[in-house]
């Protein structure tokens, strides 16, 4: 991945360094105390709840901020979170929204509708902002992704993802892979089989999280790993070679690879039956893999339909983006970025990357997550578009103000690597016509 160029002066421009102190002075005095806030809940048609604050006396001119949610399986909540950063955003004067997301899992089908819907809502009771800034995190990444993209939230100028899935629909492909590759690897071992395949788990079964751990701890040995068998270790060792994952995710993933995959595949609203991923044509690398693993064809319209919802082409017009990321996440892993910065020009987007002694999802450090806001806001501002070292000092000054508790732990030289050496690519898909990508009505199965 090309770095951006260093600017002579990475250092906080004098204006940004008076807003900095400025905003330690408005936290430390808490002026974003409870009661200082108008609370505005509602629904949307589209199912989807909401949550609005609104600091006393904004206007239109003070902007709007939206939180996009990460991934869960549990139904839409009534009173969705405003996000890690709603105190700093509120005492900036920012009003502060948030969706629950009309649908549990990959809610990328509907997150659209939701969005807008409830910006409509914000309108008719506060007046429409003159800006609004998008910010998500892990699924909230490629919500806002698409939210970019789709428009319809009105005068959006700015974007920040932290850990995104911002490769999108892509990331199920490794889903697919890692759902495979266990049935392969694991296949005999007493206690190990979990029933399904391709399609997750069986849309009626009642198998459980607990029944997937003692599956999977039968074939790896990975909840006991003083205890684990050499037989259990390189079963183990297949599976991290093939997926490049840190053992410590292995059981999350598989949770996403048995679970979520069957959320995606069985849920009406998704993809209501058809098996949108393939590994017909994979090169795994491993020739016991490569001859033995199962292969399977996708249903076309269901690929499609996947992919549409939502794979980033890139069209973010004038809008400015920050990523931040942890290098060793095994849950959304780095090479997100890579992809993401493949479809966005580089003038648009800023990515840069914490390094990590212990792979975490999404574990920043106020001072991390805080910095990558405020380099946004200063290069909406009309400060020079920050980079990977503008934004590690920018922390530190945070951290040496007290704005925020560190580490500060941004690699200016980090590398993001190429996402096709984890996930294995797939060709384009063509269905009346029209390529994956282009927008097109879905009438399910």
């Amino acid at each position: 991945m090309k770095q951006q160029p260093l600017s002579p002066d990475p250092s906080p421009a004098p204006s940004s360094r008076v807003r900095l102190l400025v905003l330690a002075v408005l936290l430390l005095t808490g002026a974003a105390a409870a009661g200082a806030q108008t609370t505005v809940t509602g629904q949307t048609a589209s199912g989807a709840f909401y949550h609005v604050q609104v600091p006393a006396g904004w206007s239109p001119s003070d902007g709007l901020v939206i939180w996009n949610h990460g991934f869960t399986l549990d139904p839409p909540q009534a009173m969705p979170d405003l996000g890690p950063l709603a105190a700093v955003q509120l005492a900036e004067g920012y009003a502060v929204a948030a969706s629950s997301y009309s649908l549990a899992g990959w809610a990328l089908f509907q997150t659209g509708d939701d969005l807008s819907q409830m910006v409509a809502a914000f309108e008719t009771a506060f007046g429409v902002p003159d800006e609004v800034l998008v910010y998500g995190a892990s699924l909230g990444g490629i919500v806002t992704a698409r939210a970019i993209e789709d428009g319809g939230l009105g005068n959006v100028t700015g974007a920040y993802t932290m850990c995104g899935a911002v490769a999108g629909s892509r990331l199920w492909d490794g889903g697919l892979d890692l759902r495979l590759l266990y049935d392969f690897v694991c296949d005999g071992v007493f206690g190990a089989a979990i029933p399904g395949g391709a399609g997750g788990l069986p849309c009626d079964s009642d198998f459980s999280q607990l029944a997937l751990a003692l599956a999977v701890n039968a074939c790896t040995g990975i909840l006991t790993p003083g205890g684990s068998s050499g037989a259990q270790q390189a079963r183990l060792g297949t599976l991290l070679a093939v997926t490049g994952l840190p053992a410590e995710f292995v059981l999350t993933d598989m949770g996403f690879a048995t679970f979520a995959l069957r959320d995606l595949v069985c849920d009406p609203a998704k993809l209501d039956g058809g098996l949108a991923m393939d590994n017909a044509g994979v090169v795994y690398g491993d020739a016991a893999v490569d001859a033995g693993i199962e292969r399977v064809t996708s249903d076309p319209a269901a690929r499609f339909h996947l992919l549409d919802n939502f794979t980033p082409a890139g069209a973010v017009g004038a809008v400015k983006s920050v990523a931040v990321h942890t290098d060793k996440d095994g849950l959304v892993i780095v090479e997100n970025q890579n992809e993401y910065a493949s479809v966005v020009a580089a003038a648009s987007l800023t990515v840069a990357i914490v390094v990590e002694d212990t792979p975490t999802h999404c574990d920043f450090s106020e001072a991390e997550a805080l910095a990558g806001w405020e380099a946004l806001r200063d290069w909406l501002g009309g400060a020079p578009q920050p980079t990977a070292t503008s934004i590690g000092e920018l922390c530190a000054t945070l951290v040496g103000q007290g704005s925020a508790v560190g580490p500060c732990r941004f690699d200016p030289g980090f590398e993001v690597p190429d996402l096709d050496q984890r996930i294995r690519p797939r060709g384009p898909v063509f269905v009346d016509g029209f390529e994956s990508g282009d927008t097109v009505a879905w009438g399910g199965r």
